[in-house]
């Protein structure tokens, strides 16, 4: 008996050992890389080995409990034995599938659109330059991202597939992964800083082995945004605003932490709810809105409003507001592509530097006197 348990004992010990030595590996190999640089993005991590790169995305949507760990591996690279990782691709890829329009500008901006095959719910994109491979059946159509056509995207066959998720239960992603596909998790839409998002574009240079065009394009937007920042503080003023809509008798408007909320910010504007928690959404009364934001100066994003007249017809509520009265009013819901998708919901993400100037031009025209905005119009 004694015998036994000393043999137990011993396999115990040998077992611990093992494991230690193997995280220690482990982790040695992961500080042998080079880190490539992501200064905004909260949930991205990439390091370059040479003949393959190693991804990690926490936060893929909100309070998820893993980080994900993606290995992007060139053909014969020599990958360390016991390296753990979530999903494996082969790049660079010459097949993908992405899910959401925020990812159609990177391929764009690195020249890669071409290799997109399939996208669910192709009306949504509304770039001319991918409107095009619609329009020639390049892009296969694949029902929506929450209930992807698996047969049609199986029959493609992909590299990967890029996709996002509001809590992780896609079951969709599951059965593409169980076909050896290989699905990977982009989390830019979970980041509250402008730049956090934008930089995002290093995820698909990796995928792409583009990670030096991914990066001299992020460091013009930074440089861009950061001189549009500078100068708006020295407008000597800060007017007032308010963004929004009512939906259903409840106003939903960016709370202070949010990404919206910091562009007014940088925009040297006074948003009258900036003092709020929260990086998402507020959901309030009408009676609240009115309370704190009737003689807002500026009224800026009116959800999918693009005339006076449909405010007015939509709630009488509308028209008690100061910049209603002076006709303050500016969209972005108006700029649409071919198909109807909101130009801004798909590019502003990876041009906040362009967003960030429209909005310095509205409140502060004197320093853009002839500046032509990209997404904000004003409400007819």
């Amino acid at each position: 008996m004694k015998r036994y348990s000393y043999i137990i004992l011993l396999f115990t010990l040998t077992s611990i050992i093992s494991c230690k030595t193997k995280e220690r590996e482990e982790e040695n190999i992961l500080e042998s890389g080079v880190e490539i640089p992501v200064k905004y993005a909260s949930g991205l991590s990439i390091k370059d080995h040479g003949d393959f790169l190693l991804i990690s995305v926490k936060n893929p949507w909100p309070k998820a409990d893993k980080t994900y760990r993606y290995l992007l591996a060139e053909e014969n690279a020599e990958i360390p034995e016991g390296l753990q990782y979530d999903q494996k691709v082969n790049i660079p890829v010459k097949k993908i599938v992405v899910t959401s329009t925020t990812h159609i500008p990177s391929l764009e901006i690195l020249n890669e659109e071409e290799k997109l095959t399939g996208f669910p719910g192709l009306e949504y994109i509304s770039s001319e330059k991918t409107r095009n491979l619609i329009s020639e059946g390049r892009i296969r159509e694949l029902g929506r991202n929450e209930a992807l056509n698996t047969e049609a995207l199986l029959d493609l066959r992909p590299d990967v597939v890029v996709g996002f998720s509001i809590d992780g239960s896609n079951k969709s992603f599951n059965t593409i992964q169980k076909s050896r596909i290989p699905v990977i998790f982009n989390a830019d839409w979970t980041e509250n800083s402008p730049l956090g998002k934008a930089e995002w574009i290093k995820f698909f240079g990796a995928l792409f082995g583009k990670t030096q065009e991914a990066e001299a394009f992020f460091e013009e937007v930074e440089k861009e945004y950061l001189d549009a920042k500078k100068l708006a503080q020295k407008a000597e003023e800060r007017p007032t605003v308010l963004t929004g809509a009512m939906y259903k008798d409840q106003w939903f408007l960016p709370a202070g932490n949010s990404w919206q909320a910091s562009f007014l910010k940088d925009a040297n504007a006074d948003y009258l709810f900036k003092d709020t928690e929260g990086t998402g959404s507020l959901s309030l009364s009408i009676e609240t809105v009115l309370a704190r934001a009737a003689n807002a100066e500026f009224w800026v994003g009116p959800a999918q409003f693009g005339k006076y007249e449909e405010l007015e017809a939509a709630s009488s509520h509308y028209g008690e507001f100061l910049a209603f009265q002076n006709k303050n009013i500016f969209t972005f819901s108006s700029e649409k592509g071919e198909t109807g998708g909101v130009i801004f919901y798909e590019l502003a993400p990876n041009r906040p530097d362009l967003v960030l100037k429209d909005l310095i031009s509205i409140f502060h025209p004197q320093l853009l006197p002839d500046y032509k905005t990209t997404f904000y119009k004003p409400l007819e």
